[in-house]
């Protein structure tokens, strides 16, 4: 008799995972080691529910898209929640698909958030993966799991930690520097004389929310010097421009 209940009770739950597709990803049905790559992941589901169009939300995001879309080098300040990086990598997209450039390259350091993993198992990619899983979401979340994996694997996105672009110039390209509170003023120095020719850069940051130690991160200087040169657009979003749940404004206003 207990074992029947049992069963019953396993079928129940099963239903109840089926119908809620979201809890799924809590129980998945192979443990293994994420990849952008693999076609039978979990994010395949993204593929019916990629955004197509993608409108702002307050003037400030009005502002950042406009200057996406007329200058050449773009610095994006403000606190979690604002858009900064969504809307670049949207308009990343959104210039290969109409053709202005061959392709998006996305870069982030690779800084832990207070705490020490220490080695990671795997390959280079593996031991990527966790600090660049962000800018994969924001991609699967324009263009779909497919799609990304194709651009991934043509070479048409890279996507790429801020130690190994030294010595690179980009042409043609879409560059997203995301996270570049946890870069130094030498890492950002380095990375913006990158840019090439007919190419476009921005910079997305929350000066407040650096996770080097105090002092060490050069966004705020680099955006303040960057402000005095007139082709070089600096928007400053702020709380009003939040997103996520309300409780995030609230929040960031007492802490």
């Amino acid at each position: 008799m207990a074992k029947r209940s049992a069963r019953v009770k396993s079928r129940q739950n099963n239903n109840e995972m089926e119908s809620h597709p979201n809890v799924r990803a809590l129980f998945p049905d192979n443990v293994g080691r994420w990849s952008p790559l693999d076609p039978d992941g979990r994010d395949a589901a993204r593929d019916q529910s990629y955004v197509r169009h993608v409108r702002p939300k307050s003037e400030n995001q009005q502002r950042l898209l406009a200057a996406l879309s007329e200058k050449n080098l773009v610095v994006a300040t403000g606190p979690a929640g604002t858009g900064k990086t969504f809307l670049a990598i949207a308009k990343a997209v959104e210039a290969l698909e109409a053709g202005r450039v061959a392709r998006i390259l996305l870069s982030r350091p690779a800084v832990e958030a207070g705490e020490k993993l220490g080695f990671l198992p795997g390959d280079l990619e593996d031991k990527l993966a966790p600090y660049l899983r962000p800018l994969y979401d924001a991609l699967a979340d324009r263009l779909g799991g497919k799609r990304l994996r194709a651009f991934l694997a043509e070479g048409a996105i890279e996507i790429a930690p801020v130690a190994y672009m030294r010595g690179r110039t980009l042409n043609n390209a879409f560059i997203v520097i995301d996270e570049a509170q946890n870069c130094t003023f030498g890492q950002l120095k380095m990375l913006l004389t990158r840019l090439g020719w007919h190419s476009v850069m921005v910079l997305t940051g929350d000066p407040d929310q650096t996770d080097l130690l105090p002092g060490f991160s050069g966004f705020r200087d680099i955006a303040e010097r960057l402000k005095r040169v007139p082709s070089i657009e600096v928007v400053e979003l702020g709380d009003a421009d939040i997103v996520r749940h309300p409780l995030v404004a609230e929040m960031l206003q007492v802490l």
